[in-house]
């Protein structure tokens, strides 16, 4: 290796002198100089030239250096060690290292003479005379004659050569032939070595170097060119482990008995001493780090590191307390004191840099954690409610992962801390986080984001779904109770909508729309929407409470508009709630549709359909005939949303009844025109709506005595009828009928909008003087009402908000002894005045009739199926036509077993079919 790096550096000599090549000119010597005296005065003026000439050309040698003369016919090789003499080192105040050719020019001269300053390489001719090669190529082949000259140049000294050295002929190429002086290698090495233990100590003890860093690096990488590198990098790891093994770590031995944090704290304050040294050490070894340490695979700082961690960090005494000082650093921050964070994070970086982070810190940071989580699971979990838990649980898990963050622990720390926390926090605490009763308190109090973080914590773990059996026992208790509680069976809509739009709320935002959640609410909704028991309110029946009251709540809302729709319902906001930014603006129909479609969603879990439709349809019936709709485009829009719910057929009648009141329209539109055309004005405006009586509700025939003026105008109407539409029956229902009378009062006249009763009430007082009583029998016998009917009708024109009448004695209750006045005191600011008519309200005897009749419908329903089956399959066993029965009828509603049974009964003893063996049955033809 040294050889060839001698011929390379050989080869850069010629390369860099190669710019001094000069020409010089000559004269050949001839064989005998003493022959010719011009000749020999010729040859030294040509000699002083030489002489003169080579001086200038060349650098001069340093005076010390010896120089060997060259031998005959051989090449002159220059010496590849160059560089400075080493007997005596340059100090820092000098630029670079000293140059060879600094040395005057005047010392070659006085040690070498001219005539021996150079040797060329010659020839041999023929007649054995060197001639001299001045091109330094193979020269031309001489001509014959050039042959003869020689000839008679050595026989005659007489002889003058006709070479003229100013034309040129030949030239002289002078190369770099200067000697360096030959220093031993080991001595160099061992010098260099001298100046580098000196510049280690300095650095070592915190001083300035006395050399300069450029003269340093040059000395290592002469040293490295000589292959030296290896002994040189192996002084270089000797030296830095003496100083780590004797400097650093002695001090640390020395506080090994103090806390850890402190001993954490003296590691890292000689971690960065021994860093900031590694800084000059890589500029002054940096050749030696580049072209021989990088190529072992071990460069300068992966020595340092190796130094320090094997010396300090895996020393016995110091690493458990350089380990602990950092896991004490983490507990006082999870114990609530001040984290020495500068601390903290240099000691993750140096664990990062020694490479021991993954081998001693994080196991003994994993293990001192799952310690205190435990210990915190377990105490948090006895002392701490279950929101404050999933608080504290939460808010503790957020922390642990921001120091990870903000102290960049590895992404495998992070891993397996969180892991933990899951573990000790969700897995384990899975019993106490799903607890029943806790999550009911949480329910109970709409605790929307106390909720969303307990999911959001049992979802950690793919535990969401873990809630769903306490979700589901809080909403059917809650429900149950909303259902059978009689006393607010009124509000039970109002209710029931609450808490369906407080789940649905929950569900979407506490519970983020899980899929199981959201079965799980829909499947207890239903169930207990659909709980029945015979109780006084359905009239000891299985009729379906909710059916019933959703339908009056739906009536309410087409009666009464917007305005009807409850506070706690209602998308707009009171004005005293209402910010500047709210939109002022407000649509009634958008308002009423919302609330139609929240009903129609309550409406889907209801199976007991025909309780509603029964109750809805005489609802219906009544906005219709007494023109109580508040929105003909909200009617038909409910009408639309049943029939997508229900089918065609579930909406029919509903469709008929819209129909014949157009009808009736057309008709009495039809009958006045034929009145005009006769010239009869009617006393009575008359207006008469013709129902179908299969599609409207059954009402009963109330007995009353009709005015004489209005029964002459019905009985025009009824003559009317009956010529256009023969073998037509109609049955008047005067209970339905209402009338808008005139009425003077002293204080001024008014209209009143009232029923038929209470018309036919009022108009019998026309007949008496102003203050004259008339007693309950009176009217009695003058009305031909029913003593319930003429009751409630008493009751609402003289004991209600406006009162016409004046019942004597006060009170609320009628009784037959009291007697009724005109009213004349009788005051109010508007003309146009509705009177309550309570004839209109739904008595107790009408509500028992109708879950009466909706129940035999049922059971008619029910017995007709089970009839159609049994035509068509003849012979079947019971548990396969319950199952029909149910499959047949379910778009009614779904039956009881025990209900499918009692019909099957009471079909077998009505002879449609007869029980056999084996529990089967056989139709009956």
């Amino acid at each position: 290796m040294q050889h060839s790096q001698n011929h390379r550096a050989a080869r850069e000599d010629d390369k860099t002198d190669g710019h001094r090549k000069r020409k010089l000119h000559s004269r050949p010597l001839s064989s005998n100089p003493s022959s010719d005296p011009r000749a020999d005065a010729d040859a030294s003026t040509a000699q002083a030239k030489q002489q003169t000439t080579i001086s200038e050309l060349f650098q001069p040698k340093p005076a010390s250096a010896t120089v060997s003369s060259p031998k005959a016919n051989k090449r002159i090789k220059p010496n590849p060690h160059t560089g400075s003499d080493i007997s005596s080192p340059p100090r820092s105040s000098t630029a670079a290292a000293d140059s060879p050719r600094s040395t005057s020019s005047s010392s070659i001269a006085a040690h070498l003479p001219p005539e021996k300053m150079y040797s060329f390489p010659s020839k041999k001719q023929q007649d054995g005379s060197n001639v001299i090669d001045l091109t330094g190529k193979t020269p031309s082949p001489s001509p014959p004659a050039r042959n003869g000259v020689i000839a008679a140049r050595s026989n005659n000294s007489s002889y003058r050569p006709n070479f003229n050295p100013n034309t040129g002929a030949k030239q002289l190429v002078v190369k770099n032939l200067r000697k360096t002086p030959r220093t031993d290698p080991k001595e160099y090495f061992n010098q260099v070595w001298a100046w580098l233990d000196e510049a280690l100590a300095k650095i070592f003890a915190g001083k300035e170097i006395d050399f300069s860093l450029e003269t340093l690096y040059r000395g290592v990488e002469n040293v490295c060119r000589q292959g030296h590198a290896p002994e040189l990098a192996a002084k270089l790891h000797k030296r830095c482990e003496a100083y780590v093994e004797t400097d650093l770590k002695k001090g640390l031995l020395e506080k090994a008995d103090q806390k850890n944090v402190d001993v954490l704290r003296a590691v890292l304050s000689a971690w960065r001493t021994w860093t900031a040294n590694q800084k000059p050490i890589r500029w002054i070894f940096c050749y030696l780090d580049r072209s021989y340490l990088l190529q072992q695979g071990r460069t300068l700082q992966d020595q340092a590191f190796t130094l320090f961690r094997t010396i300090v960090c895996e020393d016995e005494a110091l690493r458990p307390k350089l380990v602990a000082g950092a896991c004490d650093l983490v507990q006082m921050d999870r114990s609530g004191d001040e984290l020495d964070q500068g601390t903290f994070r240099d000691a993750i970086s140096m664990f990062h840099d020694l490479t021991i982070y993954t081998n001693f810190f994080e196991p003994k940071l994993l293990e001192q954690s799952q310690l205190f989580v435990a210990k915190w699971a377990e105490e948090a979990s006895q002392a701490k409610g279950l929101a404050d838990y999933v608080r504290s649980a939460v808010q503790l898990m957020e922390k642990e992962m921001q120091r990870c963050e903000l102290f960049s622990l590895d992404s495998t720390t992070r891993r397996d801390l969180l892991a933990l926390l899951e573990d000790h926090l969700v897995q384990r605490q899975e019993a106490r986080l799903t607890n029943e009763d806790e999550v009911a308190d949480l329910l109970d109090e709409n605790a929307v984001d106390d909720l969303e973080q307990l999911y959001k914590l049992l979802e950690r773990r793919r535990l969401g779904a873990k809630i769903r059996p306490a979700f589901e026992k809080w909403i059917d208790l809650t429900g149950t109770a909303v259902v059978f509680d009689e006393k607010e069976q009124d509000n039970m809509v109002v209710k029931l909508l609450t808490l369906k739009k407080q789940l649905d709320t929950i569900w979407r935002v506490s519970f983020h729309r899980d899929t199981e959640l959201g079965h799980g609410l829909r499947e207890s909704f239903e169930s207990f929407i659909n709980k029945s028991k015979k109780t006084s309110a359905t009239w000891n029946t299985d009729n379906s409470k909710p059916g019933e009251m959703i339908a009056k709540y739906v009536d309410m809302l087409l009666r009464g508009g917007a305005k009807a729709i409850p506070a706690q319902l209602s998308s707009v906001k009171p004005e005293a709630e209402r910010d500047e930014n709210d939109d002022a603006t407000f649509d009634e129909d958008t308002e009423i549709n919302n609330q139609l479609d929240q009903v129609l969603d309550l409406f889907r879990f209801v199976h007991g359909k025909a309780v509603f439709e029964a109750f809805y349809k005489k609802d219906l019936a009544r906005r219709l005939l007494m023109g109580r709709s508040a929105s003909a485009d909200a009617e038909r829009s409910m009408l639309a949303r049943l029939k997508t719910e229900c089918g065609a057929g579930f909406t029919q009648n509903l469709e008929q009844m819209f129909k014949d009141i157009e009808l009736s329209r057309e008709e009495m539109a039809s009958y006045k025109s034929l009145l005009d055309e006769r010239g009869e004005k009617p006393s009575v405006d008359l207006s008469v709506n013709v129902l179908s009586a299969s599609a409207w509700p059954t009402y009963p025939d109330i007995p009353v005595i009709i005015p004489s003026e209005i029964q002459q105008s019905l009985d025009k109407f009824t003559q009317h009828y009956k010529s256009k539409h023969s073998g037509r029956k109609l049955d008047w229902k005067h209970a339905l009928a209402h009338c808008q009378i005139k009425a003077t009062f002293p204080k001024g006249n008014k209209e009143l909008v009232v029923s038929s009763f209470q018309s036919i009430v009022l108009l019998l007082f026309n007949t008496v003087e102003t203050g004259e009583h008339l007693s309950y029998e009176f009217l009695k016998a003058e009305t031909g009402l029913p003593e319930p009917e003429l009751k409630r009708t008493l009751q609402s024109l003289a004991c209600a908000k406006l009162r016409p009448l004046t019942k004597h004695p006060k009170g609320r209750d009628i009784n037959p002894t009291d007697t009724f006045t005109y009213n004349a005191a009788f005051h109010h600011e508007k003309y146009r005045l509705k009177v309550n008519q309570v004839q209109l309200k739904e008595t107790k005897e009408e509500n028992k009739e109708t879950h009466e009749r909706v129940a035999a419908d049922r059971n008619f329903e029910t017995q007709a199926a089970i009839v159609r089956i049994m035509k068509s399959r003849k012979r079947i066993g019971h548990a396969e036509l319950v199952a029909e029965v149910i499959n047949a009828t379910k778009k009614r509603g779904v039956l009881s077993v025990q209900d499918i049974k009692k019909n099957i009964d009471r079909l077998v003893d009505k002879d449609y079919m007869e029980r056999e063996e084996n529990n089967e049955y056989s139709y009956i033809a």
